[in-house]
């Protein structure tokens, strides 16, 4: 008969598919179909009563007929919830139903809703059992158990009439497997694009993140740098340690400035955002911030385009921003040498100091902090490497490698 498959929203108690279950998510519907059942015993009874006036040789509707008309129906309430236990109680309230040998008519019509039911909500086998057996005690009443059976005097039925409800239960089950792979499509499709949106969701905090520690980390440690040079020169040399603080304060406003673009993208996702973002022509500025925090940096460039995609002068601007900031914070350099090129359709930019590293963050090297990985997030993002380490003769050096193909050429 096949295995029998679960749709995706099936579930172990029966319960039945996303429709029928209570809002929220929180387990089955308690509401119980009552609309659809009632309209089903309706035909049922109603139908049988006419096919009953055509068919004067089989034996009357009785008492017993009309329960069994009804019964059939009731079953159908529980079909979402016990889909298998409704299909099969359809089915052998059917079964008796012919059995009595009453009027032929839309008595099977219960065991189509329940079939289709059950097929829809992934249990095939159940709803494929109960169909073949009770299309085989069709046969067996039609054709052997007839003579000890009500009507009396009735005959064995034709074989070539035996096609038409065999057609029709090849119809339903047919249909109904249509719909039940059609609904699992959806359920797929809602999946994947759920997935889609956690995957998205995900890379929007990693680049808020990215965007925040760049920021901060920069900001924070030109603050930490010029407020020891201002507690250092404080009392000794009040002119210089004001510069410090006037530094701090440029440093505190732009930070704030840059954090507050960034929130403005949270609050309302989707809006161009009110200033542009850093690019390469930033670079001067933030060589003057190292200056500020005692670093001196020097920049060069070879054959670098002008109008580059935004996306990649954002990845380069906070790559060699976050380079710089690790050289004021674990190197004993005072000096730091920025180098960007174009070779081979990509920008490329190195950053070199000659170290040594400073005795607080000799341990803090080897380990490589977020800083590192947002580079290497940032580079990845555009499709190109980041490698940092120390180099052969001394020092420090990050070289990044960020293609401008079309394919890698977006906004931030």
């Amino acid at each position: 008969m096949g295995r029998d498959r679960r749709a995706p929203w099936a579930r172990e108690d029966g319960a039945g598919p996303p429709w029928e279950r209570r809002p929220g998510g929180r387990g089955p519907s308690r509401r119980l179909p009552w609309p659809s059942t009632l309209a089903v015993a309706l035909v049922q009874q109603a139908g049988s009563h006419f096919a009953a006036l055509n068919q004067p040789d089989r034996a009357p509707l009785d008492s017993f007929a009309r329960v069994l008309l009804a019964v059939g129906p009731a079953f159908l309430l529980i079909r979402h919830r016990r889909p298998r236990v409704a299909v099969f109680g359809a089915s052998a309230a059917t079964m008796l139903y012919l059995g009595g040998g009453y009027p032929y008519g839309p008595v099977f019509l219960s065991v189509v809703v329940a079939c289709f039911t059950a097929i829809v909500a992934g249990h095939r086998r159940a709803a494929w059992c109960a169909v073949a057996l009770l299309w085989a005690g069709h046969l067996l009443l039609a054709h052997w158990l007839y003579r000890w059976l009500p009507p009396g005097g009735d005959g064995p039925a034709p074989w070539n009439e035996e096609w038409a409800p065999a057609a029709w239960a090849v119809a339903v089950v047919v249909v109904a497997e249509l719909v039940h792979v059609r609904r699992e499509q959806w359920a797929r499709e809602r999946a994947e694009r759920a997935m889609a949106e956690r995957r998205r969701a995900d890379e929007e905090r990693l680049r808020i993140a990215r965007e925040l520690h760049d920021v901060l980390a920069h900001s924070i440690s030109v603050i930490n740098v010029q407020a020891g040079v201002g507690l250092a020169l404080l009392d000794e040399h009040p002119e210089q340690a004001r510069a410090a603080l006037v530094t701090i304060k440029a440093a505190g406003k732009e930070a704030l400035g840059e954090v507050r673009q960034v929130l403005d993208t949270l609050r309302a996702p989707g809006e161009a955002p009110r200033a542009p973002a850093p690019g390469l022509d930033r670079l001067p500025e933030l060589a003057e911030q190292a200056a500020d925090a005692g670093l001196t940096v020097d920049i060069s460039t070879e054959d670098v385009p002008a109008g580059l995609p935004p996306g990649t002068e954002l990845a380069a601007f906070r790559i060699v921003q976050e380079a710089l900031t690790n050289i004021v914070r674990h190197s004993g350099s005072r000096t730091a040498r920025v180098r960007l090129s174009h070779r081979d359709g990509a920008l490329e930019l190195r950053v070199d100091d000659d170290g040594p590293a400073a005795p607080a963050a000799k341990e803090a090297l080897p380990g490589g902090g977020r800083g590192l990985v947002g580079m290497r997030e940032r580079a990845a993002a555009l499709g190109g490497t980041v490698e940092a380490g120390p180099r052969p003769d001394g020092g420090f050096r990050v070289r990044a490698r960020l293609p401008l193909t079309a394919r890698h050429q977006e906004e931030p």
